[in-house]
């Protein structure tokens, strides 16, 4: 722990409310489901599974918010109705009846329950004294203990490879190598030869042989990052080296036996990916053993004080956190909605300590277009920052303009948006919460 820092000591509980779902109609009547959240569909690790051949295979998942009941359906068939409304995300009281296909469900307020919470306001790297991301450290610890795989969900630059290096090295695995593959980053034949290496002569330009990822982690943990980029090929080449837990480098015959553990990570929920056939089923079970979300950075506003202070200390700096941040300009950044998430946080404590006074937060407000030699300085600023800090200003900026301009040329409907840019379109409505940009039905 570094010199200056005080871990606190907190409560280990928290409140929770809870739902109760009961089926009311249909060929699964009876069947009924209490908890936090559910995942209703035909999947078999769904909390709720049904045998209506009429509901999707991960068909909505609803959560217990002190506002309602929030609906998210995972770009399902034949959608999610209240009465004759159809729910793509939204919120609902309880005591409402949910139509699935054939199924009828009602949704009622369960009896509150308590969950545990990590008692300090860190873990390892990780920072955070919200109830959301002590419950997440606490949840990670457990999980440590384990070897199953982990997936874990949450936006770009939410802090998933720190989340993964943190399992890895509160594991009994700690000593032994952990390797990262940027799915996302890789051309498809170069994520084979990534994770599998290669024999010398396997093809044009291999002049000695190369040990894969898998190898080179054996005994410890590959991290896969972006897991959801991973083309179809190669998530069945996956599935059997996981599987068998052995594999041949490409253009060999030899097969090498490993032990490793696997955390992946994604941007997006792969349940909807699973459900419009663009990701195997039997290779979302293998992964998602236990899924681990993390939240943005604009849903733990009160942590981003805590960040600051975590970021100074890390650049070698004893100073008061009001010395290089003051009052007003600490008040700004936690109104502020963070699309880059905390890798931009650490950039503008960066930005701040080398310039001597606070840096300016970008306006999310649109902008006029970009000139030519405006895009050019953009480009030249991005090739001097690390490479996933500038992959993920850029692919954010492009999601922000791409999504923006589907809605307006579509006058707001999503529906036909999702269609015209052939994406699900529950993966539609995700970009629109993430950019903050509103569509209709």
């Amino acid at each position: 722990m570094s010199s200056g820092t005080v871990s606190l000591k907190m409560r280990d509980a928290m409140p929770v409310r809870t739902l109760v779902l009961s089926v009311r109609e249909g060929v699964d009547a009876g069947a009924r489901f209490e908890g936090e959240h559910a995942t209703i569909g035909t999947a078999k690790d769904s909390d709720l599974v049904l045998k209506d051949e009429t509901v999707s295979g991960y068909h909505v998942k609803l959560t217990a918010l002190k506002e309602g009941v929030q609906v998210s359906d995972f770009g399902s068939t034949n959608g999610t109705f209240a009465g004759a409304v159809r729910i793509e995300k939204g919120l609902i009281t309880p005591g409402t009846t949910l139509t699935l296909g054939r199924t009828s469900i009602s949704v009622e307020a369960g009896r509150p329950t308590t969950v545990e919470l990590h008692d300090e306001d860190r873990l390892g790297n990780l920072r955070g004294a919200t109830a959301g991301m002590r419950r997440l450290m606490k949840d990670l610890r457990r999980v440590a203990q384990s070897n199953v795989a982990v997936l874990l969900i949450g936006e770009s630059g939410t802090g998933k490879e720190l989340l993964a290096r943190g399992i890895h090295e509160s594991s009994a695995r700690a000593a032994k190598p952990f390797v990262t593959i940027d799915c996302g980053s890789l051309t498809p034949t170069l994520v084979q030869s990534e994770l599998f290496g290669y024999e010398q002569g396997a093809f044009t330009g291999a002049n000695r042989m190369k040990r894969g990822a898998f190898e080179h982690a054996d005994g410890g943990t590959i991290f896969l990052d972006e897991i959801g980029e991973l083309p179809g090929d190669l998530q069945t080449m996956l599935l059997g080296a996981l599987e068998r837990r052995r594999f041949c480098r490409v253009g060999g015959r030899e097969e090498i036996e490993v032990d490793v553990r696997v955390v992946a990570a994604t941007n997006r929920d792969l349940r909807a990916e699973v459900n419009s056939g663009t990701f195997r089923l039997d290779l979302y079970y293998r992964l998602a053993v236990v899924t681990l979300e993390v939240p943005p950075l604009r849903d733990r506003p009160t942590d981003i004080p805590l960040l600051v202070e975590h970021f100074i200390r890390e650049e070698g700096l004893a100073q008061a956190v009001a010395e290089i941040i003051p009052a007003d300009a600490m008040q700004a950044l936690t109104r502020y909605r963070w699309p880059g998430n905390v890798r931009e946080l650490r950039n503008y404590v960066q930005a701040t300590i080398a310039m001597g006074e606070p840096a300016v937060l970008r306006d999310d407000q649109p902008q006029a277009a970009a000139t030519d030699d405006e895009l050019e300085s953009a480009f030249q600023r991005l090739l001097d920052m690390p490479y996933a800090d500038a992959r993920g200003v850029l692919l954010g900026s492009f999601e922000a303009r791409y999504v923006k301009h589907l809605i307006e040329k579509n006058h707001g409907n999503v529906a036909r948006a999702a269609r015209e840019a052939e994406m699900a379109r529950s993966h539609l409505n995700l970009l629109l919460k993430r950019h903050n940009i509103r569509g209709d039905g």
